[in-house]
């Protein structure tokens, strides 16, 4: 499967990168614009956390666009925040509210036929890196990696802090995890929140299991933290989105996540 990507590594560490991808599949035709299905995509998290196979991590991350299937929701299609505005299991519109299709969007079968051939695949992906795992290790980290633009007015009010910690509200690993990311991320000075507006999607709650030995996180990066984002009524359009990526202005916030990465090791490889 060329559109899932697994990295092996052999410290106790599972690195997440879900909603990278910015492939289109065999549905591109089906959206209103190919750009806008694309528009939402964590961008560039996958060169932020290049570094991570260095440190013996395992990564596991889909081509596939969040706009085909969204990997880090629910199967079954149930809420994961209900009562707010969410993004669906296959999405029919962006996180802005613009409809990603000329008509009703992906039927039931349709939406079957994705998850079979992207959402299962990559969960059996994660769930036997985790298994192989803990075969050598007592404890295993899930870190679930993404990023989101700084201002999305229908997702959340105001600006996002740069670090969104997700935790399930301390139900998906040990609060001495927890404790020592956000403390990293305190150091830096940026703003940074512990289970606030994310709390750790699918993903997280489905994996975290710390009686069980598996220690899942989710980091939520707002984007101005490793890029510059642009503003003004055409931010979004073709001509200014993506940001560019460049290596120097990422510079730091990589430094800061190899800190909180080898955190994780730390953690997973402590007695405590």
């Amino acid at each position: 499967m060329s559109w899932l990507k697994i990295i092996r590594g052999e410290a106790p560490l599972v690195l997440a990168l879900p909603h990278t991808g910015t492939d289109l599949a065999d549905v591109a035709h089906d959206f209103r614009s190919p750009a806008l299905a694309r528009r939402d995509a964590d961008w560039w998290v996958d060169r932020l956390y290049g570094f991570a196979h260095d440190l013996g991590a395992t990564v596991v991350r889909t081509t596939i666009s969040r706009s085909v299937v969204d990997v880090n929701r629910d199967p079954s299609g149930a809420s994961l925040y209900p009562g707010q505005v969410t993004t669906e299991l296959c999405p029919t519109a962006t996180f802005d509210g613009e409809p990603l299709y000329p008509g009703a969007g992906p039927d039931e079968a349709e939406i079957i036929r994705r998850v079979d051939r992207w959402f299962v695949p990559y969960h059996a992906a994660l769930a036997g890196e985790i298994a192989r795992l803990r075969v050598r290790h007592r404890r295993v980290v899930l870190y679930d990696a993404h990023s989101i633009r700084s201002h999305v007015p229908r997702l959340f009010d105001g600006e996002l802090p740069v670090f969104n910690i997700g935790t399930f509200g301390g139900v998906s690993c040990s609060p001495a995890l927890s404790t020592a990311v956000q403390g990293i991320c305190a150091g830096t000075g940026q703003s940074h929140v512990l289970n606030g507006r994310f709390k750790g999607g699918w993903t997280t709650r489905n994996y975290g299991e710390p009686d069980k030995g598996v220690h899942a996180i989710q980091m939520e990066l707002a984007m101005r933290g490793y890029l510059d984002e642009p503003d003004g009524p055409d931010a979004l359009d073709e001509a200014h989105w993506p940001p560019v990526y460049d290596d120097a202005r990422a510079a730091a916030m990589v430094a800061v996540l190899r800190d909180v990465l080898d955190c994780c090791i730390r953690f997973a490889e402590s007695s405590g």
